[in-house]
């Protein structure tokens, strides 16, 4: 079998093939919880030696047959590789010289055990009136819905032809005058023009509806809350869009649209092309959490054209998201918003190290993979950690350099995937010609922030829109026995994203608050009632490290509506530590609405392994 030096995370053999386009055919069964139908690879030889076989990566397949240019073909599944499921050797009857192409058709079906999947029932949907899929393949996921190399190293063009009672979304443009019926059935057509990696495949069904959030984007979402989907996101969704497109260049996808998940979908977004899935917690009717969607836009520069070859660089996608999402919002808000969004950041990336341990080498930039699930390594780490070095690199060179460097950096791999050393090799090459930059980046200790564990240098950050709720939280530390008397006045004009610092400096006491004052703090700002879940779930975490049992039942609550891993994982690891009966009880009532994803890292944190 072939290795591929590149990315520790695939069995495929893609050093000898790369797949160039692929047709999905599915028919959406929900009364099976399935996807039946075919693929069919379009694969092109990149090997001077006449290579006899493709191996692709699978995990829980059903597969039926396999032909290769309309022949069928000797297969067969090779032993399990955990954690990167089982190769899928296609042997072929002659070998096929370089840049020779092979076509091969696999027909295929989902299983009850595939990971990229979740299929809801009608009740676990906002009106409670159909069943309802999703997609989320990143990582490695993409392997349980279909053969292929599942590496952000391949990248293809795709079609998809999708059958379902229900409307389909994917992660290509609509061919929307081309709806066949096919009994109940409906056949929805997609195309993918631009080439992407296995991890941005996405399907999603359901009773959906779709209203105009701006000139190239619509919205889509359950039809009872399309109102309050559209009010949220139809003022900064173009704007957001021409801010980027003056720091990088034009938008190379078409539309942007956004897919407002039920409540169980793990991530606060995915950006799929054309329709980033996002989280219901972001429609939070202030307007005050859609920094997701600057975050998720971004992803069509960052990830989506240029994406990192494996995931022990996934700092190249993550950390250059969350530079050009801060970007995005500075050029809205102002740059003092930049450093404030970055301080919130830093807390993230603190709580991140403090979890993994300073040594531990999943706090590192780089990573070490080998043998191991990508999902054990995700954190806030690659996000701030990436967003911290490319801020270093800002300032080392001085802004307005730094910024002529972003459109040739995402011109150069546009359509590519690279990793960190090539990523040095460009900016090094870039400032060539400037003396001065050239020698700051060239004396620049690489390795230490490529490979140094922990947190890296804390930059000075305009601390101007935090230092008003850094004054509150030292007057509640001042509590019992000082003379302050808080009131719901303390916190008007404050921003939901400030409330979240006043509760992040609140968590951070090394002596937490009593249980008193705790509970007083949610009573007279009413914390523990707001619509804002980035607020309410901190005012929790507080109260219970505080040891207020008052906030144990609205917690309870809070994990039983929302799946997103951002929230879950802290509550619950919380929770147990204040009443692990609880926790426990509360985990088993509401498993089965949780993503496969998020209910297995659940379960590593309440019992230190994966339960099966």
């Amino acid at each position: 079998m072939a290795t591929n030096p590149r990315d520790p995370n695939t069995v495929s053999n893609y050093n000898n093939w790369r797949s160039t386009h692929i047709t999905a055919n599915f028919d959406i069964l929900f009364d099976q919880k399935k996807l039946v139908g075919n693929v069919v690879h379009q694969f092109k030889s990149i090997t001077n030696a006449e290579s006899r076989e493709i191996i692709l990566d699978t995990s829980h397949l059903d597969i039926a047959t396999v032909k290769v240019n309309g022949q069928p073909s000797k297969w067969e599944l090779l032993p399990p590789l955990e954690p990167f499921g089982v190769p899928l050797k296609i042997s072929l009857e002659q070998g096929v010289e370089l840049d020779g192409t092979v076509e091969v058709d696999i027909a295929v079906k989902t299983t009850d055990k595939c990971t990229a999947l979740q299929w809801l029932t009608p009740a676990q949907t906002s009106n409670k009136k159909h069943p309802y899929m999703f997609s989320q393949c990143q990582a490695i996921h993409a392997r349980s819905i279909f053969p292929c190399q599942d590496t952000p190293d391949v990248k293809s063009t795709f079609d998809f032809n999708i059958t379902s009672p229900l409307p389909v979304m994917t992660s290509g443009l609509p061919i929307r005058e081309s709806s066949e019926s096919k009994s109940e059935h409906k056949l929805y057509r997609f195309h993918q023009s631009v080439p992407i990696p296995s991890y941005l495949f996405a399907v999603a069904s359901g009773d959906v509806s779709e209203a105009p959030i701006g000139p190239r984007s619509v919205v889509a979402t359950s039809p009872d809350k399309l109102d309050e989907c559209k009010w949220e996101l139809e003022a900064d969704t173009e704007n957001f869009i021409t801010t980027i497109e003056k720091i990088v260049y034009p938008y190379a996808w078409g539309e942007y649209n956004v897919l407002i998940l039920p409540p169980s979908f793990p991530y606060g977004g995915m950006e799929n092309p054309i329709f980033t899935f996002a989280t219901p917690s972001i429609i939070s009717k202030d307007r005050e959490n859609i920094d997701v969607i600057a975050h998720e836009l971004a992803h069509s520069w960052s990830g989506n054209l240029v994406t990192n070859a494996s995931w022990e660089h996934f700092w190249l996608n993550e950390g250059w998201t969350v530079y050009l999402e801060r970007r995005i919002l500075a050029a809205i808000h102002g740059e003092a918003y930049r450093h404030f969004s970055a301080i919130i950041g830093w807390k993230s990336l603190t709580d991140s190290v403090e979890h993994f341990g300073n040594d531990h080498e999943f706090t590192k930039l780089i990573v070490d993979l080998k043998g191991k699930d990508p999902d054990d390594a995700f954190s806030s780490i690659p996000y701030e950690k990436g967003f911290n070095f490319l801020f270093y690199l800002e300032n080392l060179v001085g802004k307005p350099k730094f910024d002529k460097f972003i459109p040739h950096y995402f011109t150069t791999f546009k359509c590519k995937s690279l990793d960190s050393y090539e990523f040095k090799a460009t900016i090094l090459d870039f400032f060539q010609s400037d003396a001065e930059a050239s020698k700051l980046l060239n004396d620049l200790d690489w390795d230490k922030w490529f490979y140094a564990p922990g947190l890296p240098p804390k930059p000075s950050f305009d601390t101007s829109l935090v230092d008003v709720v850094y004054e509150l939280s030292k007057k509640w530390q001042s509590l019992p026995g000082s003379s302050f008397k808080p009131q719901a006045s303390d916190i008007e004009g404050l921003t939901a994203n400030q409330l979240v610092v006043f509760l992040e400096q609140m968590l951070l006491l090394e002596k937490p608050l009593s249980p008193e004052i705790s509970k007083l703090m949610g009573e007279v700002y009413g914390l523990s009632k707001s619509e804002n879940i980035e607020v309410s779930n901190l005012y929790f975490q507080v109260g219970m490290k505080a040891g207020d049992d008052s906030v144990i039942e609205p917690t309870t609550e809070l994990l039983g509506r929302i799946g997103r891993m951002k929230f879950v994982r802290p509550l619950f690891r919380n929770l147990q530590k204040i009443n692990r009966p609880v926790a426990l009880e509360t985990f088993e009532k509401y498993k089965d609405f949780y993503h496969p994803i998020c209910r297995g890292m659940v379960e590593k944190d309440l019992f230190g392994k994966k339960d099966n």
